[in-house]
């Protein structure tokens, strides 16, 4: 390898922000993702491939919803399944709909790639 090479994978290396930390990548915490691994298999037969696709599921879902954003869209999912006032409240508001939209797109995206 050329000297200017060496030097700019060096300079690389070195610069802030130049590789992505764990944490970064993985937002969501294991308890988390077990939680979702554990309910899908439930829902799907609990075999060695729901273990695997319901994994892949969790692992596309997090690439395209933060953490914090996947918990208040499964609150507002729980909420919206409550009956009377509480339930109501959460079906009529935009911001609960969009939530819930944002998830339900990340979720048909985990089932194209992943089942």
């Amino acid at each position: 390898m050329r000297p200017v090479g060496k030097f700019l994978i060096v300079a690389l290396l070195l610069l802030p922000g130049a590789w992505a930390r764990a944490s970064d990548l993985n937002d969501y915490p294991t308890s988390a993702r077990a939680d979702y691994v554990f309910g899908c298999m439930k829902a799907n037969g609990d075999t060695r491939l729901s273990l695997d696709q319901c994994s892949c599921s969790i692992d596309v879902i997090a690439t395209i919803l933060p953490y914090e954003r996947y918990v208040t869209a499964e609150t507002v999912a729980s909420v919206n399944q409550q009956a009377g006032q509480v339930g109501a409240l959460m079906r009529n508001t935009d911001a609960a709909r969009d939530m819930l939209q944002e998830l339900r797109r990340a979720q048909a995206e985990a089932q194209v790639r992943c089942f």
